[in-house]
């Protein structure tokens, strides 16, 4: 059975400071049996350096996992402080900091976050900073936190099933619940269905308050078609969320 908790970053610092000296690394670097935390006929799990949880944070971004691209972004970075002889916790800072939502995805993101007045809300003046400058007011993470690869690609989380899967499941209600669990008076942004189904199911058994969740926000990839419009229909109510929840009675 996997372990939801794997060793801590120690366990495998010294083989990321290892890792080869380039300028990207590949899947036979990374997707390897030392790094593997599970493996079935389809479908496999890897540890990557994204243990970080910023206790200090108001907003958590959650996505469904990570894909492969920010695993190798994370390892290179880790491997970059690792070898400058920067500490532990500062490895794993900076891998969770240049791997969370980079490139065209974290463009719309901000675009979203902006719209709906996050920014005001928490003292900013756009919610590009929270990748940048005012990085300690955000955590970002995934509802299973390791990167999974079903027959070798990039896990949706649809197929299998995230919440009727055994596996899936567990890390659910494992190891995302303590994590969401730490960080009682955050914003929860959710990325997509997916992950908007899992937050529905926590708040439906009674273990997570929707009144700081903004439900039914849409995935900030450029592969989503319907981006726009469902941001549209539930802009107003977004900025209600934000609102209520930045000035609480």
């Amino acid at each position: 059975m996997v372990d939801l908790f794997p060793p801590p970053f120690e366990r495998y610092a010294e083989d990321i400071a290892r890792l080869p000296e380039r300028s990207k690394l590949f899947k036979t670097d990374l997707l390897v049996e030392h790094f593997q935390l599970f493996k079935s006929e389809r479908l496999e799990i890897y540890y990557a350096p994204f243990d970080f949880v910023n206790i200090g944070a108001r907003v958590v971004i959650v996505g469904i996992t990570p894909g492969w691209t920010q695993m190798e972004i994370g390892f290179r970075q880790a491997r970059a402080v690792l070898r400058n002889g920067g500490t532990s916790t500062e490895a794993l800072q900076k891998a969770k900091r240049a791997a969370s939502f980079a490139g065209a995805m974290r463009n719309n993101l901000v675009k979203m976050l902006d719209e709906i007045g996050l920014q005001k809300a928490i003292g900013l003046n756009s919610c590009y900073d929270l990748f940048e400058s005012s990085s300690d007011l955000v955590h970002t993470t995934s509802v299973v936190r390791h990167p999974v690869f079903i027959n070798g690609n990039n896990y949706s989380g649809h197929i299998p099933d995230l919440l009727s899967h055994p596996l899936m499941a567990r890390y659910v209600e494992c190891a995302f619940a303590q994590e969401i669990n730490a960080l009682p008076q955050t914003l929860i942004v959710p990325l997509g269905k997916c992950v908007d189904a899992v937050l529905r199911s926590f708040i439906h058994r009674g273990g997570l308050d929707a009144r700081r969740c903004l439900l039914g926000f849409p995935h900030p990839s450029g592969a989503n078609g319907h981006r726009s419009t469902e941001f549209e229909q539930r802009r107003d109510e977004f900025i209600r969320v934000v609102e209520e929840w930045a000035s609480p009675t």
